[in-house]
């Protein structure tokens, strides 16, 4: 194989391999979006049944205000998560270009600490999402309401 061909093999394989850390970032992403719609949908139906069922006795409108307020949390978790989530794929998103154009030869004048702080900056912010979504789920388990009065 002639070594212009093995270079440019070498130059995209190393280029293209930050996307598949995209990959995640986007399962994340979608998995984030999910927990959130669900949490959103939660605290909708709940404030929805506060205000029209005049049958609640005192007790249980107000577990479930409480109920309305951890499913307000939970969606402020998954905001956060989303935000470093997408936030990641942008630095990655930025890593690919800068390993492609360098790689090309596009840019003589780049510098490889820019390659490397978007990569770090990608990774932080993928840890940091990661982060916000075991806070999340811990906090929706330890507010599932296990001993909620019934209504």
């Amino acid at each position: 194989m002639d070594a212009s061909i093995d270079a440019i093999t070498n130059n995209i394989q190393l280029a293209l391999a930050p996307v598949f850390l995209l990959t995640a970032v986007a399962t994340l992403l979608n998995a984030i979006s999910t927990r959130l719609a669900r949490s959103v949908d939660r605290m909708r139906s709940i404030q929805k049944l506060i205000h029209s069922d005049p049958n609640l006795t005192d007790a249980v409108r107000a577990q479930m205000r409480i109920e309305a307020n951890e499913a307000k949390t939970r969606g402020r978790l998954c905001t956060a998560a989303i935000f470093f989530d997408v936030l990641s794929g942008l630095f990655i998103s930025l890593t690919v270009l800068e390993l492609f154009f360098f790689q090309a030869g596009a840019v003589k004048s780049m510098q490889t600490a820019y390659v490397i702080w978007t990569f770090v900056l990608g990774l932080v912010s993928f840890m940091t999402s990661l982060a916000f979504v075991l806070a999340e789920v811990v906090f929706a388990y330890r507010s599932a309401g296990w001993d909620s009065p019934h209504h």
